[in-house]
């Protein structure tokens, strides 16, 4: 029976360009393992979108003297053609920006509104002397109160990771003008996440499964004890309050919204397939799974802030699992888009092969530790494993089939002890990779694979049918056939990973119909074959 697995990744800021870092820290292991559960025959809706409210949107539309609109048509344009070249395989990628998700988003508000779970309080905010205005958190840096980074931002330190409140500064400056904020009283809406700290401390001691580092710090946040936050702002760009309570020059602030769109999203998809009550198969159905593929620094976001909004609104699914990588590093330096730290994917597709970059990132991804990733070690990887192991494989049983099999796929023959061997072990290492891949063991599924690939050449190494072609023909044909059999099944293991190169055998061994390895079809023609990927030459 297929079960309904919710696959929710990170919302890019449409502010820029994104890197490898983002890419190997959420869109490709969410694929991976999005292309897995459809491929067991479970009911996945993998979603997403471009979050069009952060502020780094409107400080870019600031510096260029355009609309925060311009910025976001822009790079939501860029995702989506990205996503496509890549073979991002989204049920839906939508925006922050729809109709669906401001209406959404505002029913949330009103339901733990009157669930008691949002308040009114006064609080104090940075204002700029200078330009007249109170600043949104990105619009204030400084010098982080714990590693003394001297370029924080006033909601997150990129050097050690800390979420912060802009107050929290040491020797703050406005972002617009250079100026020494100086704080003043302001009213707004918060939530009350202080509400929720003894059934966050319990679901997440009940979590099954979990990486440690995740586990950790969410439960080390809520030790620390969690601070009710402000949840709106004074600021013209984001999602309209359902009340008037505040006054004008009120709108609801983008990381209270952002992580809604899961949610929203999953609607705006029903709406699409003709039935709008489609979602409830996700998040109102006790027997579903939901996947949150994020990097660590939205961990307490994922982990603590949306399941207390998820408990205060009530009757929906918390997640099950929250699987954030760690950080993708460029020559030492932390991957960032702000900084202009690391290789953009475009850059990436400019020079490798869809498939290459995806293989080399999924080889690296940092799901335990950050990672290092540089033009040379793609292309180290795509030559000495991709080519060397796996496409040349593929290549020479292929040719020596179509040479010496009249360009078809022959009938099974005689197997000897050692072809059963080989064929027992790539079926023993699909169970193993699925395994694997349940628990978000991706980097270890596709070591898993490449071994079975090994194996199929260590066994063409120790039977030779380029030689029993000459003195036992019919022997040769025979390993031959066991060979393509068991590239067949390591094929499936590759599939999630490599999904343009696999499609390209699907056309000469037929489209896996589940995670096994299935018996060749007598008589297929093979074609010339081509060479699967190409050698980098940098």
């Amino acid at each position: 029976m297929s079960t309904p697995v919710l696959v929710a990744v990170a919302w890019p800021y449409a502010s820029g360009s994104r890197h490898l870092g983002h890419l190997a820290g959420a869109y490709l292991p969410a694929d991976v393992f999005a292309r897995y559960q459809r491929l067991i025959g479970n009911d996945v809706l993998m979603v997403s979108g471009s979050d069009v409210h952060g502020t780094p949107i409107t400080v870019r539309a600031d510096d260029e003297g355009v609309t925060p609109q311009d910025i976001v048509d822009r790079y939501h344009g860029e995702f989506l053609r990205q996503w496509e070249e890549l073979g991002i395989s989204w049920d839906l990628y939508t925006t922050t920006g729809t109709e669906n998700h401001a209406q959404v988003t505002q029913d949330m508000f009103l339901r733990q509104l009157e669930n008691g779970y949002i308040d009114r309080r006064v609080s104090e905010q940075f204002f700029d002397p200078q330009a007249e205005r109170f600043l949104p958190d990105r619009y204030v840096e400084g010098t982080c109160p714990h590693c003394d980074y001297e370029e924080a931002r006033g909601d997150q330190c990129d050097n050690c990771g800390r979420t912060l409140d802009a107050t929290d500064l040491v020797d703050p400056r406005s972002k617009l003008s250079g100026a020494t904020p100086v704080l003043r009283e302001t009213e707004h809406f918060h939530y009350r996440y202080s509400d929720f700290e003894e059934r966050l401390k319990e679901w997440l001691q009940s979590r099954q499964g979990w990486r440690s580092h995740v586990l950790n710090s969410a439960l080390g946040w809520v030790e620390e004890g969690l601070h009710d936050r402000a949840i709106t702002r004074d600021i013209e760009w984001g999602i309209e309050l359902p009340v008037d309570d505040l006054g004008p020059g009120k709108r609801i602030y983008v990381w209270y919204d952002a992580v809604i769109g899961y949610l929203s999203a999953s609607k705006e998809w029903a709406a699409s397939t003709g039935d709008p009550d489609a979602w409830h198969h996700w998040w109102t159905n006790p027997e579903a799974r939901s996947f949150y593929f994020i990097g660590k620094d939205n961990i307490p976001f994922h982990a603590l802030f949306w399941p207390a909004q998820l408990m205060g609104y009530g009757g929906l699914e918390l997640p099950t699992n929250v699987p954030a990588n760690q950080y993708v590093t460029f020559k030492g330096g932390k991957a960032s888009a702000s900084r202009g730290i690391g290789m953009t994917i475009q850059e990436a597709l400019d020079r490798f092969q869809p498939d290459a970059i995806r293989f080399a990132l999924a080889a690296a991804f940092p799901e335990q530790s950050d990672t290092e990733i540089s033009e040379e070690e793609i292309a180290r990887r795509v030559n000495e494993e991709l080519v060397a192991t796996w496409g040349n494989l593929v290549n020479r049983v292929l040719s020596m089939m179509y040479k010496t099999c009249d360009g078809k796929i022959p009938n099974a023959g005689q197997r000897a002890p050692e072809d059963q061997v080989l064929l027992d072990s790539v079926d023993a290492a699909l169970v193993t990779a699925g395994e694997q891949i349940e628990a978000v063991e991706l980097r270890a599924a596709l070591r898993t694979a490449m071994t079975a690939a090994q194996s199929v050449n260590a066994y063409l190494n120790a039977t030779e049918p380029w030689r029993l072609a000459k003195t036992e023909p019919a022997r040769g044909i025979d390993v031959l056939h066991v060979a393509l059999s068991a590239i067949n099944g390591v094929r499936v293991m590759f599939s999630p990973y490599l999904p343009f190169t696999c499609a390209q055998l699907d056309e000469i061994l037929g489209v896996p119909s589940g995670w096994a390895r299935e018996e060749l079809l007598p008589a297929t023609p093979l074609g010339k074959p081509v060479p699967l990927f190409q050698k980098i030459e940098l």
